[in-house]
């Protein structure tokens, strides 16, 4: 089991993408599920796929996996197109939410069907298996049926399964989904390593954006069936694209002012250095709550403190302020939390050069 903290490298060099989605496009009736989606994937990359409910996510993977077809585009793996394939015939495996083990079976069992069915010898399946349950730590649940395991193991099985059969691209739909917050946060870093270790191309579907900031290589956020960005998670945390994608991923504050078209950003009567060129006009500040602080010399954007929320390290000040139509939230530490109380004015300061400009 990987330490919490463990960082996994993607020491892959080869500069060819190993899937190539090529200008997708699917409709259901009147309705664009994705609409004109290009994204290259790299080979023993951990990829996800991220965004609101409905933002075509989902449908993306189904054609990934061969269960829906794109109305136009095309899918290459290592240069060939697999589009017309049916899902038997890809070499992609697609592990789904509700693990879909198959109850009368033991784990062992469950491991052993796909490889049965690809007609393998017995004794390269029983080395197979055999490798694959030590890898997920499932050597001593070999013999016991799904429903004498708990969630977080059915969970390890259905991987497992997955795995077993080496594909060279495996899918995830929400695996996590039906895990508690605890084992969820456990099994982020263990399929993290077990991608690692496999060395197989992960494509995970999600909508939780820490658990993709957590595991994944590079991201792509999706909307209403558009492709907005693909970049690693720090890129698009600290450049998001436009508006939406710095609101979706992690805690944005949005401050309303204007720019005066010569390096200095107003809000609410509080100028403050904006480095850049940037037209003049008005304009909306986000900024990260990490790169606020307050004003230990009373200067800054001023408000007052609506709600204090305590998070354990640290505490989340909720600000409300004439610049902002949310209150803002700024995270400190707990101890220095003591010091404030709800209804107490203070002034914000911004490092705006961690800021962006919409």
């Amino acid at each position: 089991m990987a330490e919490p903290g463990t960082v996994f490298m993607n020491t892959t060099t080869n500069p060819q993408p190993l899937l190539k989605i090529d200008a997708v496009a699917k409709n259901f009736g009147p309705v664009t599920a994705v609409d004109n989606v290009s994204i290259d994937i790299k080979e023993n990359e951990f990829f996800a796929l991220l965004g609101p409910s409905g933002c075509g996510k989902t449908t993306l993977l189904r054609m990934l996996a061969g269960f829906e077809s794109p109305n136009s585009g095309r899918i290459l793996l290592s240069g060939k197109d697999i589009s017309p394939l049916p899902p038997e015939k890809r070499p992609l495996n697609l592990m789904f939410q509700s693990y879909a083990l198959f109850p009368h079976m033991t784990v062992r069992q469950n491991l052993n069907y796909g490889l049965e069915m690809e007609g393998l010898a017995k004794a390269e399946i029983k080395r197979r298996v055999d490798e694959t349950l030590a890898s997920t730590d499932l050597t001593n649940f070999a013999d016991r049926k799904p429903e004498q395991l708990s969630g977080g193991q059915k969970q390890r099985v259905a991987l497992a399964r997955a795995l077993v059969k080496r594909p060279k691209v495996l899918l995830l739909d929400e695996p996590l989904g039906a895990l508690d917050k605890k084992l969820r946060e456990r099994m982020q870093l263990e399929l993290k390593r077990l991608q690692h270790e496999a060395g197989i191309t992960f494509i995970i579907v999600t909508h939780d954006q820490e658990e993709a900031l957590v595991m994944a290589d590079r991201m792509a956020i999706l909307r209403d069936g558009k492709l907005l960005q693909v970049g690693t998670p720090e890129e698009i945390y600290e450049t998001p694209s436009d508006r939406f994608v710095a609101n979706f991923i992690g805690i944005m504050n949005f401050i309303d002012g204007e720019v005066d078209g010569e390096g200095r950003f107003t809000a609410d009567g509080t100028t403050f250095p904006m480095p850049g060129i940037h037209p003049k006009g008005k304009a909306t500040l986000a900024m990260r709550p990490e790169h606020m602080s307050i004003s230990s010399s009373g200067d800054g954007l001023r408000g007052k403190i609506s709600d204090i929320a305590y998070h354990g390290l640290d505490r989340v000040l909720h600000i409300a302020s004439p610049a902002s139509a949310q209150p803002v939230q700024l995270r400190i530490p707990a101890s220095e939390g003591q010091n404030y109380a709800p209804g107490q004015p203070v002034a914000l300061a911004f490092n705006t050069a961690k800021g962006r400009l919409y």
